[in-house]
């Protein structure tokens, strides 16, 4: 038993003592891997589509993307109240209170998988019309969103079990539990569409099954840990307190990321008017930037959980250390990768499509987005630490306005009077520069009341 405890142990970081340059790269490191390796996985799902079922195939996959962010994201959101709640507990050595957090985030994640399948399966085709996609992808795009919508359930109990771990200091085995699901993905991939011809029903099946076997693995993790965050199916029910609290966090995070799939539900609504070849390079344009967005992100989540488990801690002066750390690791990242995959821009998109115009189109969108992306890293950070501190309202009305408010604004005035993608991008690194600013005012504004916490002072 002290055997399995020790290794255990083994994956987690002290978050809360001792030098943290090196502790925040060892964090995010395995974080940016299994970013990268999931949109690996996804590129090719992309790749097997664009190449064996053809441009429509393509399109349709992308004109799902925006959409099922907008569905998810909600859900997700509950994820991060759940890792900000149990790594503030670890850092308090609140053992009764992790345990019963972590079998309240199960049972969420559980619930809200099948909600979102039902949802995913009635709701796709209404939806799906509704953003304008074109009738020559449409069918395929609604099956796609409905086999894919299956697996919500499994997909959910991954994710929120990664950030349990991850909430401990365990970045590792999540990486781990990724990569053999993510193989299976690829193998099934190049079996159900160049063997079975399957097209977008093979590549959404293979995602699923992938699923399936990341959230048994994570499960398996949680039950044989023998730490306080041990899952056990005897005590796995809702802790009303803890579902609370789980959503007090996790309601405005979720809404903060639906807030933005609204904008880009927008955004592809209006890049879908320019035609399916459009949406075919804005579709690969917009994979190839994903390994650069989750690189970064992975930095928000480290932001996230260290800044947790100090304040459970109560070591408020680290808290500043680990946003400077990460502001500019988050800085370093974007520049080099985003300019990286802008500089290669145009081999990158041939992976996809040998389609000239589709490349073209792509290359907008990089030239745009990904030489700016780190504007976009730098907001998050901050998002993941004022979400960390416990200020989860305000970031979400924060977003609301700079990302959702100006992003719509801007499509409405500035694009419909200049009707170009160039212009349709641009609202990207215009949006991200102005709720980075009013996200670090928030922080200034919020420091006050922390310095007054360390001081020992009661507010």
């Amino acid at each position: 038993m002290l055997r399995n405890h020790s290794r255990s142990k083994k994956y987690e970081i002290d978050m809360c003592s001792g030098p943290l340059t090196g502790k925040l790269v060892v964090f995010a490191v395995p974080l940016m891997l299994s970013g990268i390796l999931q949109l690996l996985f996804n590129a090719a799902d992309i790749v097997v589509v664009g190449r064996f079922a053809g441009n429509h195939a393509l399109a349709a996959v992308g004109a799902t993307s925006s959409l099922i962010n907008l569905l998810v994201n909600l859900f997700m959101g509950l994820s991060v109240g759940a890792n900000v709640l149990v790594a503030r507990f670890y850092g308090g050595n609140q053992e009764r209170e992790i345990g019963e957090t972590v079998h309240t985030a199960v049972l969420t994640a559980a619930a809200g998988g099948l909600l979102l399948a039902v949802i995913g399966f009635f709701l796709s085709r209404p939806l799906l019309a509704m953003m304008g996609t074109p009738e020559d992808v449409l069918d395929y795009s609604v099956l796609y969103m409905r086999i894919y919508f299956a697996g919500m359930p499994v997909m959910l109990l991954y994710n929120y079990g990664s950030s349990i771990l991850r909430a401990i200091g365990d970045t590792k085995r999540p990486l781990y539990y990724l990569t053999a699901a993510g193989v299976v993905n690829v193998i099934l991939n190049l079996i159900f569409v160049i063997y079975f011809h399957m097209g977008v029903a093979g590549v959404a099946l293979a995602t699923v099954v992938s699923q399936v076997i990341s959230a048994a693995l994570i499960i398996r993790c949680l039950m044989r840990s023998e730490g306080s965050y041990r899952l056990e199916w005897s005590r796995l029910r809702f802790y009303p307190d803890k579902f609370l609290k789980i959503m007090k966090i996790g309601i405005p995070a979720g809404l903060q990321g639906s807030v933005f799939s609204i904008s880009n539900v927008l955004i592809q609504s209006s890049v879908n008017s320019f035609g399916s070849v459009a949406m075919a390079g804005n579709t690969a344009a917009a994979n190839i930037e994903g390994f650069v967005y989750t690189a970064m992100n992975a930095l928000h989540q480290t932001a996230l959980s260290f800044a947790g488990q100090n304040i459970g801690a109560r070591k408020y002066g680290r808290v500043y250390k680990i946003m400077g750390i990460c502001l500019g690791m988050v800085t370093i990242v974007g520049l080099v990768l985003g300019n990286g995959a802008s500089f290669f821009g145009k081999y990158l998109l041939g992976m996809y499509s040998s389609d000239v115009d589709v490349i073209q189109y792509g290359m907008v969108r990089l030239s745009v987005i990904c030489t700016t992306y780190f504007l976009c890293g730098l907001m998050d950070v901050m998002v993941g630490v004022l979400r960390g501190m416990g200020y989860a309202v305000m970031p979400m009305v924060v977003s609301l306005t700079g990302a959702c408010g100006l992003r719509v604004l801007w499509v409405f005035t500035i694009f419909a009077a200049n009707r170009s993608l160039f212009v349709l991008y641009l609202s990207y690194p215009v949006t991200w520069t102005i709720t980075f600013a009013a996200h670090l005012l928030c922080f200034l504004a919020v420091r006050k009341k922390v310095l007054a916490l360390e001081a020992g002072k009661d507010l």
